[in-house]
């Protein structure tokens, strides 16, 4: 595993650099570059949780949470659909072997998720017949499958949450993603038209993996989904502050012959974008490690636990997008031109605490638990 992690890692570093240098392309595509697809794709990191049987990596939670925050270093956009491929690659522990097999086979075959259940189907011989429509598909443009969360009316009993994992060529793709931040995501919808989806590639979320399943896919799903959103988060709030520490070394006000690093109200303020940063970024990875211990015991992983990842997610996410807008007010007027990349930056961190795992609600289940009231936490 030490040796697997040191080539994720190293890839990643890599494919930071080559997504720092096709950022530009990425936003005006609104989709990840395809040079950069490629790299990713042939490294892996895009599949970073997928287990070994299949031909994955196995990485464990933060490794895949720190190659997608490096990856964001390089290029926000990038490092989410990182974290969103290969999040969804963890998905492989919860499908019926010959479900995995098919999905994740092919050794570049990469896959996205959106498990709300926004589709409905009908139970048939031998599956379902699925329509709906799915939001925020991220990574869509580059993924091979699309897992997507729907209700199933069995007609023998009670209705069922199932996420299902649908071939991206059986879809209808609608060209909606068209926004301010993340634009390189390619987040667009997804369309299902009474699409057939054998029992094979039928999982719950909410029922968890497999009783013999490794500790991997024993750690909580939902926590590693909010904190995917989070690693992304770092990420660009860490490049943001590079691109402000560059600027800084060159840029001097006007009738000003300090440049803007010699400036004793800009020290301040990287120091405390730094420490703040730094602070988010360690709950982060301490909660992962916690919770990672508990999930090689036999036992459930713990409400309060489980809780304190979602507590990290929250509070990196939004954390990220206050070093960032920082960084952004710093760079005045060198940072409002579409050109520059700390006012992408911003863009991207601004957006990102729109996601539903990560704005300010989602504080309230766990301000709920914190306060000892009554609270359901199956999708923690």
């Amino acid at each position: 595993m030490a040796a697997e992690h040191g080539m994720l890692e190293q890839a990643a570093h890599q494919a930071a650099e080559l997504a720092r240098a096709l950022a530009p392309e990425t936003e005006r595509s609104r989709a990840l570059a395809p040079a950069l697809v490629a790299q990713l794709k042939d490294t892996g990191l895009l599949r970073a949780a997928l287990p070994s049987q299949l031909g994955g990596p196995g990485a464990e939670p933060a490794e895949v949470l720190a190659t997608a925050e490096t990856v964001a270093g390089g290029d926000a956009s990038a490092g989410w659909c990182v974290s969103i491929n290969a999040t969804s690659s963890l998905l492989a522990g919860y499908l019926p072997e010959p479900g995995a097999a098919e999905v994740f086979g092919d050794p570049r075959s990469v896959a996205c998720g959106v498990w709300a259940p926004q589709g409905v189907a009908r139970a048939v011989s031998g599956g379902v017949v699925v329509s709906g429509r799915w939001s925020f598909c991220s990574g869509i443009t580059h993924s091979d499958w699309m897992f997507g969360g729907a209700t199933v009316h069995t007609g023998a009993g009670p209705d069922v949450a199932r996420v299902l994992a649908m071939p991206v060529s059986e879809l209808t793709v609608l060209d909606t993603w068209d926004t301010g931040g993340l634009r390189g995501t390619g987040s667009h919808d997804a369309v299902a038209d009474e699409l057939f989806v054998p029992s094979r590639r039928l999982l719950s979320v909410l029922d968890g993996p497999p009783p013999d399943a490794s500790a991997c896919y024993r750690f909580p799903i939902f926590g590693f989904f909010a904190l995917s959103i989070a690693a992304a988060a770092l990420g660009n709030a860490r490049g943001a502050i590079g691109e402000l520490v560059e600027l800084a070394g060159q840029r001097r006000s006007l009738g000003s012959s300090r440049t803007l690093a010699e400036r004793s109200t800009t020290q301040e303020a990287v120091a405390a974008a730094e420490a703040a940063l730094r602070a988010a970024r360690l709950l982060v990875y301490s909660s992962v490690a916690q919770a990672w211990r508990a999930a090689a015991e036999p036992e459930p992983v713990p409400d309060a636990l489980r809780a304190g990842l979602r507590l990290a997610a929250t509070h990196a996410t939004r954390t990220a997008a206050e070093v960032t807008r920082a960084m952004y007010d710093l760079g005045g007027g060198a940072a409002i031109y579409a050109d520059s990349p700390l006012q992408r930056r911003f863009r991207d961190a601004h957006t990102a605490t729109a996601h539903f795992q990560v704005n300010a609600t989602s504080y309230q289940v766990l301000g709920r638990l914190l306060l000892g009231l009554s609270t359901r936490t199956e999708q923690l």
